[in-house]
């Protein structure tokens, strides 16, 4: 049996759900889930805290419950980060070899991602991660691990993620008032990358999407790093609200036919398949065809998916994503999806679940857990590389981390 290693939690605070997983790592890389707790979620606007104080209380909700499960009390929690104030690009830094063996050491690492990210961008941001693409030393490229390295030149290609400071001091604020301690605030993508993407599929690149409830974000990784984020402001209340101004129905009903019946693509409808639509204001409730339903959804989910690879075209990398599309987050469970993803990307997509997880996986294994246990995840993996639970330390710390993640 594999040699347990110790708690690590992450928590998925969300537009329409807040989750939380409590899970041990495990020395085979596994993550045990031992407690999972969810809780509709209020105060949030498109991954944005609105009110504190409802955000707080729906944490609190989450937690205990996950706590209550798991017989454990959270004290430390990796924080998933999303929403359209995330932005991504790239950046490179150049440094100059100066020690006298001429051979690259850790400073030197650390002294280029250090460059990369004297940049400018907008005041009212802040830089939260740094992920190293690819190394080049003395102009041969596709280095991914540089140390011992002789050379004179040393450069890296890195992309950059930077926040709202407001909004990711309020995500502190939230989990700090619920009397946890932030371990890191963490981009939700590439906490979901940790457990529905493949080595493989990372590698020989891949478009992650997530479907949030009031946002979309997409990272494509190549040659197993990230190379490209964006956030579009369309998500599943999208789906809903079209639903409920084309059936006439209230936006709860309208989001129980969605879950229950819906599907965007009308081919896949039975033409004798009826559902009954409740009425707005106690009128009396009548029969629709199903197919209105998918007649409803399919343009709105074509209009994402267009977007999302005019995006992708624009970013130059529509001929990297050899792997197709992982669709993740909880608005990929919609029926029909998959299929309208294909028929404007051209290449396979499927719905990603969360992967190297044991315990309690039948209850984890949807798409819209995928961010919380890939934050537990994310959060095992780093504190296995440092040795122990990771503690305040500001950029030179963060810097310290990525430096380990190449060795």
């Amino acid at each position: 049996m594999a040699k347990e290693t110790g708690h690590v939690v992450g928590i998925d605070i969300g537009t329409s759900k807040v989750a939380t997983v409590i899970g041990k790592a495990r020395e085979d890389g596994a993550l045990e889930v031992t407690g999972i707790g969810k809780a509709d979620a209020r105060g949030m606007r498109r991954g944005i805290v609105a009110s504190l104080d409802e955000v707080v209380a729906c944490v609190k909700a989450s937690v205990e419950e996950a706590e209550l499960m798991a017989g454990y009390s959270v004290e430390r929690a990796y924080v998933g980060v999303g929403g359209c104030h995330v932005r991504g690009f790239n950046s490179r830094g150049v440094v100059a070899v100066t020690n006298r063996d001429r051979v690259i050491n850790r400073e030197d690492v650390q002294r280029v991602l250090e460059g990369s990210r004297t940049i400018s961008f907008p005041a009212d941001q802040q830089i939260f991660h740094t992920f190293p693409q690819e190394y080049l030393v003395d102009d041969q490229d596709g280095i991914s691990q540089p140390l011992g390295m002789p050379g004179s030149r040393l450069e890296a290609n890195v992309h950059i993620i930077t926040g709202s400071i407001t909004s990711l001091q309020n995500l502190t604020t939230v989990v700090n008032r619920c009397g946890i301690e932030v371990a890191e605030l963490v981009l939700g993508l590439m906490a979901d990358s940790q457990d529905v993407l493949t080595a493989d599929e990372r590698e020989i690149g891949v478009a992650l999407v997530n479907i949030g409830h009031g946002t979309t974000g997409i990272a494509v990784f190549e040659k197993g790093a990230i190379w490209h984020t964006h956030v579009i402001p369309i998500g599943g209340e999208h789906f809903t609200n079209d639903l409920a101004v084309g059936l006439k129905t209230g936006i709860m009903d309208a989001e129980i036919l969605k879950k229950k019946y819906g599907c965007a693509l009308t081919s896949l409808i039975q033409e004798d398949d009826m559902v009954e639509v409740p009425a707005v204001a106690g009128k009396k409730s009548s029969m629709v065809p199903r197919s209105r339903l998918a007649e409803i959804l399919q343009p709105r989910a074509e209009e994402l998916f267009q977007l999302l690879f005019e995006e992708i075209r624009g970013a130059g990398l529509d001929k990297t994503i050899n792997a197709g599309l992982v669709l993740t987050g909880g608005g990929a469970g919609l029926a029909g999806l998959p299929e309208v993803a294909e028929g404007i990307f051209d290449h396979q997509v499927r719905v990603g679940e969360p992967m190297e997880v044991v315990g309690l996986t039948n209850i984890v294994a949807a798409p819209m857990f995928a961010t919380s246990v890939g934050l537990a995840l994310y959060g095992a993996k780093l504190e296995a590389r440092g040795g122990g639970p990771r503690k305040k330390g500001g950029m030179f710390r963060k810097l310290l981390s990525q430096i380990k993640d190449i060795v």
